[in-house]
């Protein structure tokens, strides 16, 4: 083999090497983009099921076994009861200040923290403190394993509005 042979065969071997380094990459990259992806995810079903939960029990304490038709009638505070404790609320604004910690997934611990507001149309982002017919749950979801573009902690917020209707 002459010289101009070795040169070309060296040539092509690390041509090679770049392609292969490349594929590596994109193969490490995919693989975190999914990851990342299916965390996410998971973080979502998270804050739905609290956000189901919620909104499968009564509207307010007072509004539990019977109706009403005066917004003073509610219940004074927002939040549990004394005695009553997760998952054992039985009306929606119980969640308010509820942390809990879900760890049932080998891929990420995810740490859930709700709040309770009451909220008045047409603006349902602002908070309001008088009693209202409408309540508003947040819940954030944070992880270690959820980071954010910055590679710091992210964290997943989701709400709904709950309304009671009373019929006559």
């Amino acid at each position: 083999m002459n010289t101009s042979q070795m040169l070309i065969t060296l040539g092509a071997l690390i041509l090679l090497s770049l392609v292969i380094l490349r594929v590596n990459r994109s193969f490490l990259t995919t693989d975190s983009v999914l990851l990342d992806s299916k965390i996410d995810v998971l973080a979502v079903s998270a804050a739905t099921s609290v956000l189901e939960e919620a909104n499968g029990k009564a509207f307010d304490e007072n509004t539990d076994t019977t109706s009403i038709s005066n917004v003073n009638l509610l219940s004074s505070t927002l939040g549990p009861e004394p005695g009553e404790t997760y998952p054992n609320f039985d009306d929606f604004d119980d969640f308010d200040g509820l942390t809990k910690i879900d760890s049932t997934n080998p891929i990420a611990k995810f740490i859930i923290t709700c709040k309770v507001n009451y909220v008045q149309p047409p603006n349902l982002d602002v908070n309001v403190t008088t009693k209202t017919w409408h309540k508003k749950l947040t819940v954030y979801v944070t992880s270690p394993s959820m980071l954010g573009h910055d590679d710091k902690q992210d964290t997943l917020k989701m709400s709904t509005v709950f309304s009671y209707w009373y019929f006559r």
